[in-house]
């Protein structure tokens, strides 16, 4: 009987064996060599960036870097004695290790220690199911020492470093370990021990280059780190784009704005893995390709040179007195038909991180802040009066002090010019013909002593409404983000409605005046500003130009409702300021052969700068608008010196900067061949025509 028992277990046996390799064997054959094919996406370098003329600004500089793939089935230990491999190799920055991972590191290298810092009790209650692992290992950590701590060796503290690094990433998707300072000799020893170091590799990395500085950075943008990756804020966005967590992305500005334009296109790489996830062969699916190129509108010959003249001249002011609260200053040059900007400048003075005072790049300020700017804005305020039917061209008004019941000084203009017309008012920037043309705009009059009685809603809509036209409290449109619209006033006074016709009420941005001054040069087009000019498929060549995929086209936001007989006038009044007798500009612009028109601006306000201290103190901002030549306008600029001084008098900085700037651009233009940087007459001659037509045609 045992023997028969026996025979029949054995034949049970063979028979199973049988089925196994027979009928399964394939099944399970195919099991054991069983891969897996897993395609992952790697970063590629950003575009570039250039000016106009084809000067890079952003580059990208490569980097020896050393990576760290890590596979699926990779486990704590493995990982842990590869960064210590590495970790002799390699210096690593040890400062940014969290404590928490320094006792971490702790309780795996001193397991039996850890073990020992849970009281019985406390393995009673976990061996009873009222502590679980997570708890246990907090008590772990809780109880280790600073002095356990500071025990760890400075290898160690670099072994952490690294296996943090290892950690920070997705499953085969290469992980940038070191990638700044990587010494040629420590890249070497890593290649020729790679075999040793699983998951490690050695590649060339990239980052961020600017070729001019500090100069326009604030405009450029910023880039996050390989360390740190997308923000968190942005996450789920991005990674529904197909990102990585580590992925550098542009952060804010030029960056941030185009950052599907720059970011690339990523190599597809294919694993092929086992089935424990160990990668057995790598292979390219499809080559990566970088960023496209950005073309901006910028002229960098002339960014720096402004910049210069912004600095030399508020170094220059701060020398006077009454100057200690002056600490910025704006420029923005454009051309008045196209929208392009060819300079975004903007300088501020503080300090490093020594405690010395410096001056710093605020080019984004133009479009960030705003101030009152004073009599520049008095050309929409003689339009508006027109369009309302509050004065004709060519009459005259009488500038005289103005007396209000109620009001203990007369309000006036900086002289008393008697009976004046429209274009004289502009030429010597008249407060009272702007105040005299709100009033009758508010259905108004003016009686000596008598109260100042006006519609003041309705005016105040309708002048903010038509400021608006020419790009004054609104957005200008321009392709950066985070643009302000500048400040209305709160009340409705009336007042507040003469502070308002003269600047000294409303606050606009550097940008809103440069548009402002470009619709009334252009005949009537409020055009959209914009800093790329160009978008361009990337080449390998260093520093050359790919063909073109996109050309900005200039886009005119609005046209002016207003008869173009109206806008000649004020273009006139504008060239009397600059050219003609006593005019507020002439002292400056005298003998220049550009043929400038522009306006001055001086207003009365109240500091609300960094000092806290000086809140509300009376300040004096200073402005300029201008446009050259008056005949056939190729450039417009605005510049803006908040905080100029205090008191009645100070320097005219305003002017001085804003003249220097056109001398400047002028210059560059004739030390350049026909066509280069900054475009002839001609060309802003048949932009100017391709807009109108299309104005029309869309009309």
């Amino acid at each position: 009987m045992v023997f028969f028992v026996v025979f029949i277990l054995f034949s049970v046996l063979i028979l199973r064996l049988g089925e196994l390799q027979i009928v399964f064997g394939d099944d399970f054959k195919r099991e054991i060599e069983r891969t897996e094919d897993i395609t992952v996406n790697n970063p590629v370098p950003r575009g570039k960036m250039f000016d106009r003329n084809g000067k890079v600004i952003v580059d990208n500089t490569p980097l020896n870097a050393i990576t760290y793939t890590k596979y699926q089935s990779a486990d704590q230990k493995e990982m842990i004695e590869t960064a210590e491999k590495l970790a002799k190799l390699i210096t690593k920055d040890t400062s940014k290790v969290p404590e928490r991972e320094k006792k971490d590191f702790w309780i795996i290298k001193h397991p039996e220690e850890a073990k020992a810092k849970i009281t019985k009790k406390e393995w009673d209650l976990y061996d009873q199911k009222k502590l679980d692992d997570k708890e246990i290992y907090n008590l772990q950590v809780a109880r280790v020492t600073p002095k356990e701590v500071s025990s760890l060796t400075p290898e160690e503290l670099e072994t952490i470093a690294i296996y943090r690094e290892f950690n920070s990433g997705y499953a085969l998707t290469p992980q940038i370990v070191k990638n700044k300072d990587v010494t040629p000799e420590e890249f070497a020893v890593v290649s020729e021990n790679l075999e040793n170091l699983p998951g490690v590799d050695t590649t060339t990395d990239w980052e961020r280059m600017y070729a001019f500085g500090n100069t326009l950075k604030s405009i450029l943008g910023d880039v996050s780190t390989s360390e740190a990756g997308i923000p968190k804020e942005q996450l789920e966005k991005y990674l529904a784009r197909d990102y990585s967590r580590n992925d550098r992305v542009g952060k804010s500005y030029l960056e941030l704005k185009y950052e599907d334009v720059l970011h690339g296109q990523k190599a597809k790489v294919k694993n092929v893995t086992d089935k424990t996830g160990k990668i057995l062969s790598t292979e390219v699916i499809s080559e990566g390709k970088r960023g496209k190129d950005l073309v901006l509108t910028i002229d960098m010959d002339l960014q720096q040179q402004v910049e210069k003249i912004i600095e030399e001249e508020m170094w220059s002011a701060k020398q006077k007195p009454g100057t200690t609260l002056l600490d910025r200053a704006f420029v923005v040059v454009m051309n008045p038909h196209t929208g392009e900007v060819l300079s975004l400048a903007g300088r501020q003075i503080g300090k490093d991180k020594d405690g010395k005072t410096v001056m710093n790049d605020y080019a984004g300020g133009n479009i960030t802040s705003s101030y009152n700017v004073g009599s520049a804005v008095k050309g929409a305020t003689i339009l508006t009066g027109y369009k309302t039917g509050a004065i004709k061209p060519g009459d005259y008004l009488v500038d005289e002090p103005l007396v209000f019941k109620g009001t203990p000084k007369p309000k006036k203009s900086w002289k008393t010019f008697g009976s004046i017309n429209d274009l004289r008012a502009l030429q010597v920037s008249s407060n009272v013909y702007m105040w005299k043309t709100v009033i009758a705009m508010g259905q108004g009059k003016y009686i000596p002593k008598g109260p100042l009685v006006l519609e003041t809603d309705k005016t105040f809509s309708t002048m903010r409404q038509s400021f608006s036209q020419f790009g004054l409290g609104t957005r200008t449109g321009i392709d950066l983000p985070n643009e302000m619209s500048g400040f209305p006033g709160s009340e409705n006074k009336p007042g507040l409605l003469l502070d308002f016709a003269i600047g000294q009420y409303d606050t606009y941005t550097p940008i809103q005046l440069a548009q402002y001054v470009s619709t009334i040069a252009n005949g009537g087009n409020r055009v959209q500003p914009h800093i790329v000019k160009e978008i361009r498929e990337p080449v390998m060549e260093n520093n050359e130009l790919g063909p073109i995929i996109e050309e900005i086209q200039p886009k005119v936001l609005n046209h002016l409702d207003m008869k173009g007989e109206w806008i000649k006038r004020v273009q006139d009044g504008f060239r009397m300021v600059m050219q003609v007798g006593d005019g507020t500009g002439v002292g400056t612009f005298k003998g220049v052969t550009y043929n400038p028109a522009g306006k001055t601006g001086t207003a009365e306000a109240f500091y609300d700068g960094p000092v806290k201290s000086q809140k509300n103190t009376p300040v004096m901002n200073l402005s300029l608008v201008s446009f050259a030549p008056f005949d056939n306008p190729e450039v417009a600029m605005a510049v803006v010196v908040p905080w100029a001084y205090q008191g009645n008098t100070g320097p005219s900085v305003n002017m001085t900067i804003g003249k220097r700037v056109l001398d400047a651009y002028f210059d560059l233009k004739k030390s350049r061949p026909l066509n280069e940087g900054t475009e002839g007459t001609e060309q802003q001659s048949t932009n100017a025509d391709t807009i109108q037509n299309s104005q029309q045609s869309g009309q």
